[in-house]
């Protein structure tokens, strides 16, 4: 107190009754320099840390993006292979040589929820101007506002699903799916077959596939040359033009092995398109047009396919020993069985030699050359050449043939000549494929066969039968009913056959089937050809014929010119005395042939 008293008393200004304010406490000076230093450390740690989270992502991004095949991306490719890709839902389908005849492709579909839609006039006009094939109508229709889903277009393209989505229209979205795609288009059409809008097989391997291939990861390889099947296709497209026709056919195939190697079936369809929304709306048949283009005449087709059936006929008489080359028949006059009247088309009215029967086609020769041998040799050996059950085929379906339950006489001398028993083409070419070869009957297929591993096969007729049968339908070629199916230097022989449709229990007679069956060459087959075509009309350069000589024989010629080089089949001087000998008739050398 006296301290502070003195204090007042030495300052003169400051009245004597002020007291000075109470003093503001004092920190402590050690307490708070250690906070502010803990701060200060924890800043320090936390910016290091930083710092060296962004070098690490530093350096992980020069690694990926300035040195490619770096650390990174070693470990990226380890990781691939350690989680194995997803299997294929479908196979590619290659021809013989590794073209592409189907695969798969990523394909997405759009669709809709209308509810999110808020101008469903103007984004229908908008979806259309991105959607070709589409309608404003169509698809304001589809965005129903009463639904929460609705598919707008399946399987869009690329371009199609850029154009869209640029669009912005909320409520829409793309579903990922996959689309069979088929780079050919319609060449191997009817081999090939096509998918459904669910990517299940619905004709021909891709139906197939769903059934028979378990492994999805390789290729199916076809036994088809997609370069052989397209000059077929060309050929075919041209008789149809030619003669005005309602359709055609045409197989090839290898008759060592019963690989088929190329196989057409007109018309046919674009499998990437099979129902496309134009056909559908200017058709008003569409459905029975869409059946007549899917329709394979030559596996699931079976007809009466005429002359052509004398080729069994005679071969089942020679090897059976009913007949020989020298042997005859009476073919003077017409047979008169029952209500029937069998003739011939260009009759010789005189006794015929087997060679003789075969060369001209000789109806009323075949007929009896059939009943010596009798009904029950008939049907068997028909059962011997796969004529009388479905074809074998695999990853396809087949047609059943038609016969009489019970074989009567006439029925024995009707289908010498092919009428009375409906096959299928395919039936029809494997059997000869067996008749040509040497006698052994190959199960057909689709499927590549590697060298060595064809089955080995069923003999049916003997070496020395199938040798006379290959000397006769050369004979035919050269002299008889195919002398436009020759095509130099390849040495073809075969035979024809034109027959009346049946229609409504009666023969209809100007509505021909017309087909010639063939083989290349004949002094060493390789390739059997079978080309049918289905109601042609003659025209002037046929002089009004539509038999199978003026139509399908000269295409077969152009075929075989165009393949034989593909195939790899040389060409051959016919006039060497060597294939002369090979190829000459014993019972007929030095005789003057008449023409046909």
């Amino acid at each position: 107190m006296l301290a502070a008293q003195r204090l007042d008393d030495d300052n003169p200004c400051r009245p004597r009754h002020f007291k000075p304010p109470p003093c503001a406490p004092v920190v402590p000076e050690g307490p708070a320099t250690q906070l502010i230093d803990a701060c200060r450390s924890r800043l320090a740690v936390v910016a290091f840390v930083l710092t060296v989270l962004f070098g690490v992502v530093a350096l992980r991004d020069a690694d990926v993006v300035l040195l490619p095949g770096g650390a990174a991306e070693a470990s990226a490719i380890h990781r691939m292979h350690l989680v194995a890709p997803p299997p294929p839902s479908r196979p590619d389908i290659v021809d013989r040589n590794g073209a592409l005849l189907a695969t798969t492709l990523q394909s997405p579909s759009l669709y809709a929820d209308p509810k999110e839609i808020l101008d469903r006039a103007a984004a229908a006009k908008a979806i259309a101007a991105s959607l070709p094939g589409l309608s404003v109508a169509e698809i304001y229709s589809r965005l129903n506002p009463a639904k929460s889903f609705v598919w707008v277009k399946r399987h869009l393209t690329p371009a199609e699903q850029y154009d869209v989505n640029r669009l912005g229209i909320p409520g829409l979205d793309f579903q990922p799916e996959e689309r069979r795609f088929y780079p050919f288009g319609d060449l191997a059409a009817h081999v090939v077959g096509y998918c459904g809008i669910d990517n299940r097989g619905s004709a021909g391997v891709e139906r197939g596939i769903d059934d028979k291939v378990q492994d999805k990861s390789r290729p199916v390889q076809l036994s088809l040359d997609a370069r052989v099947q397209f000059v077929v296709h060309d050929e075919l497209k041209r008789v149809i033009s030619d003669f005005s026709a309602k359709g055609a056919a045409g197989i090839v195939m290898d008759v060592r092995t019963g690989e088929i190697i190329a196989l057409v079936s007109l018309p046919d369809f674009d499998p990437n398109k099979p129902f496309s929304q134009a056909e559908f709306a200017k058709s008003a048949n569409r459905l029975a047009n869409a059946d007549k283009a899917i329709f394979n005449k030559i596996t699931v087709g079976d007809y009466e396919i005429g002359s052509v059936f004398k080729i069994f006929n005679t071969a089942m008489a020679l090897d059976s020993g009913v007949a020989t080359m020298t042997k005859t028949y009476d073919a003077s006059h017409p047979i008169h069985i029952g209500r029937f009247t069998i003739e011939d088309y260009h009759g010789k009215h005189r006794w015929l030699s087997v060679p003789e029967i075969f060369m001209y086609s000789s109806n009323i020769g075949s007929a009896r050359m059939a009943v010596e041998a009798g009904a029950a040799r008939q049907r068997d050996y028909l059962a011997r050449f796969g004529l009388l059950k479905p074809a074998p085929l695999d990853l396809d379906k087949v047609s059943t043939p038609h016969f009489p339950s019970v074989w009567h006489e006439v029925n024995v001398m009707t289908i010498a000549f092919g009428h009375g028993i409906s096959v299928s083409p395919l039936q029809a070419i494997t059997g000869v494929a067996a008749v040509v070869n040497g006698g052994i009957l190959h199960r057909p297929t689709l499927l590549k066969q590697a060298p060595g591993t064809a089955p080995p096969g069923v003999r049916v007729i003997s070496a020395k039968t199938s040798e006379q049968m290959r000397k006769l339908m050369r004979l035919v070629v050269e002299y008889g009913t195919a002398t436009k199916a020759a095509a130099p230097g390849y040495v073809v022989g075969g035979k024809t056959g034109t027959a009346e449709k049946a229609l409504g229990g009666h023969y209809a007679e100007k509505k021909l089937l017309s087909t010639f069956i063939g083989a290349f060459p004949m002094n060493d087959p390789k390739y059997a050809l079978l080309m049918m075509v289905d109601e042609p009309h003659g025209n002037k350069q046929t002089y009004g014929y539509a038999t199978a000589g003026w139509t399908v024989a000269p295409a077969t010629s152009r075929i075989i010119q165009r393949i034989a080089p593909i195939l790899g089949v040389p060409p051959v001087d016919e006039n060497s005395p060597q294939l002369v000998q090979a190829l000459t008739i014993q019972s007929l050398q030095g005789k003057k042939i008449e023409s046909y």
